[in-house]
């Protein structure tokens, strides 16, 4: 994936990146299909989390053994599991989450996509929602999997997921080998900042600032009804990008002074030496969303991380085949490293 090239009818960054998300193929076959599971929260909200159904798709390459074949005592080993931390405003219903679904089904995979809180469709309960930082989040979800899987588990993290399972590794530290195998990360705006004022500005502003606002603002509209009061309105109203929306929702709501304060230490670039266990970093370096000139050197993270940086992709793209093309690439890729290290 590190010398990944896109398709000639598909140049540029914000063309990889809006193509695959409305156009490519994102699986073959039948559609993977989710069964939904309902937890409670420690502090009495709730989160959704989707498992990828056992009959969503055949295992790749496997038949089934005829009766008299199989042995009685033979304890087959439980599946791995993935996990994936889904991005902005995203979901199971992701283009991403479904490409990663059809090949965790056509592998043998279980598969299970934790949804932030209020994603999955229906407003949570407490005065907070989610951030690009929330380790905490991520760690109480990998615990509570790592209770009920006695598998191997391998945590992807797209865009903002990303950012968050890149900070609970770095806040684990060794203890993070005892939950899962290896993480990876996806297209993450590992420095907040850089990416913020990227997307807040030029076509970047008029597009994908304007595509987030129209899902972000109704939300903490509603967020507004539930717990009146709860942060300014009419400031919220007159936000017009991510780092206005930030200041008046997202940071005050979870515990950070303001935009500028959440940026910085939710970050995820300054601790990556911190990481004791297997990490992938993957970016484009035409990402729209994540300037090539924050991302990391080598020299910036310890021996446990990999970085793959490639030309092409944009965010969370790298669209691959003829026109019209599919996000089959991605998942490929990453999931091969991270089978080496199961």
């Amino acid at each position: 994936m590190d010398h990944y090239r896109a398709p000639r009818w598909l140049a540029g960054g914000n063309a990889q990146t809006i193509w695959p998300a409305l156009f490519a193929s994102r699986f073959a076959g039948t559609a993977p299909r989710f069964e939904r599971e309902r937890w409670a929260t420690p502090d009495g909200d709730f989160i959704d989390v989707d498992w990828l159904a056992a009959n969503a798709a055949p295992r790749a390459g496997a038949e089934a053994a005829p009766a008299a074949e199989k042995s009685p005592a033979a304890t087959p080993a439980p599946a791995p599991l993935l996990v994936l931390f889904h991005g902005l405003e995203g979901s199971s219903a992701s283009h991403y989450a479904q490409a990663f679904a059809h090949w965790a089904a056509g592998h043998g995979w279980r598969m299970a996509v934790p949804h932030f809180r209020g994603c999955s469709g229906e407003l949570n309960l407490a005065p907070r929602a989610y951030h690009s930082g929330d380790f905490e989040e991520i760690g109480w979800v990998l615990a509570r999997l790592r209770e009920r899987h006695p598998g191997p588990i391998a945590a992807v993290g797209i865009s903002l997921g990303g950012n968050a399972l890149l900070r609970w590794a770095e806040e684990a530290g060794d203890s993070a080998v005892q939950t899962v195998a290896a993480v990876a990360a996806v297209s993450s705006p590992i420095d907040l900042a850089a990416g913020g004022h990227a997307i807040g500005a030029g076509f970047n502003r008029q597009v994908y600032t304007r595509m987030f606002l129209r899902s972000m603002k109704p939300k903490a509209l509603r967020k507004w009804a539930q717990h009146p009061g709860l942060f300014d309105r009419a400031r919220l109203l007159a936000a017009r990008d991510l780092y206005e929306f930030d200041n008046v929702f997202t940071a005050p709501l979870h515990g950070f002074r303001d935009t500028d304060d959440y940026w910085q230490r939710g970050s995820a670039k300054p601790h990556l030496h911190r990481i004791r266990v297997p990490a992938l970093l993957l970016n484009a370096r035409n990402d729209p969303f994540v300037p090539a000139a924050c991302l990391p050197h080598r020299r910036e993270v310890g021996t446990f991380v990999t970085l793959w940086q490639p030309a092409h992709g944009g965010h969370v793209g790298f669209p691959g085949g003829r026109w019209p093309g599919h996000v089959h690439t991605l998942p490929e890729q990453v999931m091969g490293w991270m089978a080496q290290r199961i």
